[in-house]
């Protein structure tokens, strides 16, 4: 049984630390969140150096406090093991505590700075967490554990964590011979003739190489997270839940794909998966890193998810406008979520993240965020039946982490993976079409058939590293009636990153019916030239301005079926394809050789492919989203959310005409 069968409202929340704040104000505060319709609290992940202020001398009245009033309020409480920010006795105690990166040493202040490997650190983490679970895990109000926060590897790269690495590498490759092999280091005079010659690893110009150190380090955290799961579970009760709030790939919001974690694979020690879903807000928020966020992590463990941190006013520009808040809260369930937390309940009054602000502001007072927050609160509690609701999605976007590290390695023109990912995820959002995210272990042990029903659609954004089963078996789902969109860059190199010495897309010339050996960063003005008919509406009338930026391969069609979608309008490449659409088999197979900014060309290329391809766009766009869920019985509910500050109406034939409110979000279910 998945954790949430047995959960019976939605968990509405906030990180809380009173500890951080100038006024001792616990009760106060929870009986502010009670009105607010709050019924859950996050504790402890932070405050190492508050529990254990001298080695060896524990201080948990603050958490016994909060246990006391949680109980007294009737709040659930999550306890999260405070090991991610270490105090300064700790490092004095074993300077060599923090991480040697390839940047070199670390120094204290900033969190997340030690190496996860030190047989010191384990030692007081696992001391720290066993007292705290003697002090918590009989409190009734206490729910579930989040194992540590955002972890990582914080790129740990010192003297022990390299003599692991040969290790590791000994174990997978057993000679230096096949070593050597495999990643191509006669390269430069990098070739390695014993293991006791083996060089630091910081250092190395070799693709593989470092993609394979990368591998081991995320298999680091994957270690150390399953450590502390261990240790929680000897002390939690089976009505307990283990969590971790895994994050993303970060620009100035969430982005995509982790890249230090290998979320599912840690999440193998967890019975819920969590995620901090942070996105830009007021005149910037369109809800898309909600949804791939979503996506992200539901695909984690196959199941729903805990948002354990969002923001409620966040970081300067992110204060929502009235009624955003409410908007947001819905989105994270449309997406899968199970709960809805806020980092943080507080403003924080010094320190780093003095200025991403809480619930409430610096002054602690009731706000018009904490209002929209009390509205959200008393809507959820009448809402316990959405979680019997799961997200349908008829389309799949193919992640991998090896793909992710191959183009940090080799940029794209400047592009990075998660823009060529965010490029077609953002674009099917745009258009309602709902996508889940897959690995490639999903796609190799899939039976075949079983991947064609699930999925009409596989999509891969610069799937740069692909091995050759994998190649073997998309052909397979492309043949037996599934349909493949990719985009350049996909199937280049194999598993350890080693370029395909054949022709390329590797393995899939007949399938898309194009092949290809030269490619470019377009200098100067190279336009798109789209056959007619493929793009309609007002795409159509500006296609004309479209261009191939950043980067661009030139296709030959090989086949009287390939059909050019696009081509290049430039004296040098007239003669090449940019876009190809070719049947295959039961199915078909399109590939977007290049990439091109013009968003609303993008939206009308994939509604004429999802067309083609049997799914049929439902009608609105953004800023109008539509998500559908369902549940076991076969009953489903549509969620309508308005993006914009306009009231926009629209129709879809399960609904009819509807009219939405700026920022409104509206629910229909049909039995």
């Amino acid at each position: 049984m998945n954790h949430t069968d047995k959960q019976t409202r939605i968990l509405y929340g906030v990180a809380y630390y009173p500890e951080y704040m100038p006024v001792r104000r616990i009760s106060t505060d929870m009986e502010m969140m009670k009105k607010a319709g709050i019924n859950t609290i996050r504790i402890a992940e932070s405050s190492w150096s508050s529990f254990e202020p001298e080695d060896g001398v524990f201080d948990f009245s603050i958490v016994k406090e909060i246990l006391y009033y949680a109980g007294k309020y009737d709040l659930h409480v999550i306890i999260g093991t405070p090991t991610y920010a270490i105090p300064s006795w700790l490092v004095r105690k074993y300077p060599d505590i923090l991480a040697v990166t390839h940047n070199g040493p670390s120094l204290y202040g900033h969190r997340q700075n030690m190496d996860i490997t030190h047989p010191g650190y384990l030692f007081h983490a696992e001391r720290i967490i066993r007292r705290l679970m003697e002090v918590c895990a009989g409190h009734p109000n206490v729910i579930g554990y989040q194992l540590d926060n955002e972890t990582k590897s914080y790129d740990t790269a010192g003297e022990r964590v390299q003599k692991m690495f040969v290790a590791y590498l000994k174990d997978k490759f057993k000679t230096t011979d096949a070593l050597n092999t495999a990643f191509g280091l006669t390269y430069w005079s990098n070739r390695i003739a014993s293991w006791e010659d083996f060089p630091d690893v910081r250092g190395t110009i070799n693709a593989s190489l470092g993609a394979e150190f990368k591998a081991f380090q995320r298999r680091l955290v994957t270690d150390f997270l399953s450590w502390q799961s261990g240790i929680v579970r000897e002390y939690a009760r089976d009505d307990q839940f283990l969590t971790q709030n895994f994050d993303f790939a970060w620009s100035d919001h969430s982005e995509g794909l982790q890249p230090e974690v290998d979320q599912r694979s840690v999440a193998r020690a967890l019975t819920i998966a969590g995620v901090d879903i942070y996105h830009p807000s007021a005149g910037d928020l369109t809800g898309a890193e909600i949804a791939m966020g979503g996506a992200i992590g539901r695909s984690i463990k196959k199941a729903p998810y805990l948002v354990l941190e969002t923001q409620a006013q966040g970081n300067p520009g992110w204060l929502p406008y009235p009624g955003q808040l409410r908007l947001q809260a819905y989105s994270h369930l449309a997406g899968g979520a199970v709960s809805v937390m806020y980092w943080h309940w507080h403003s924080i009054h010094n320190s780093f993240e003095t200025y991403w602000k809480g619930v409430l502001s610096h002054d602690l007072q009731e706000n018009e965020t904490y209002h929209e927050v009390c509205q959200i609160g008393q809507e959820f509690a009448s809402h316990a039946d959405l979680l019997s609701y799961r997200p349908v999605a008829e389309c799949a976007i193919l992640l991998g982490h090896r793909s992710l590290t191959g183009i940090s390695y080799f940029p794209i023109g400047g592009l990075s993976y998660h823009q060529i990912m965010r490029w077609l995820f953002d674009a099917l959002y745009r258009l309602n079409i709902t996508c889940d995210m897959i690995y490639p272990e999903d796609v190799l042990s899939e039976d075949t058939g079983s991947l064609c029903q699930k999925y009409r659609i596989i999509l891969t954004p610069a799937l740069y590293s692909a091995s050759d089963a994998l190649i073997k078996k998309l052909k397979e789902y492309v043949f037996f009636g599934g349909h493949l969109i990719s985009t350049f860059r996909s199937f280049f190199s194999d598993e350890n990153l080693s370029v395909h010495p054949k022709v390329q897309p590797c393995d899939l010339t007949e399938c898309f019916g194009i092949a290809y050996d030269q490619f470019t960063i377009p200098s100067g003005i190279v336009p798109l030239h789209f056959t007619e008919g493929i793009l309609s509406g007002d795409a159509a009338a500006s296609h004309s301005s479209v261009r191939a930026v950043s980067f661009m391969e030139l296709l030959r069609p090989l086949s009287e079926e390939t059909e050019v979608l696009a081509s290049y309008d430039h004296s040098a490449y007239e003669k090449y394809a940019a876009i190809t659409w070719h049947p295959f088999g039961k199915g078909s197979a399109a590939y977007l050789g290049c990439f091109f900014t013009d968003t609303l060309t993008l939206e009308e290329l994939l509604r004429n492919l999802c067309t083609r391809m049997g799914i049929l766009p439902p009608g609105p766009v953004f800023p109008v989203i539509c998500k559908r869920s369902a549940k076991d019985d076969g009953s489903s509910l549509l969620y309508l959310f308005n993006y914009s500050g306009e009231e926009k109406t629209c129709f879809l034939p399960e609904t009819g005409s509807v009219t939405l409110a700026p920022y409104d979000v509206q629910l229909f279910y049909n039995s």
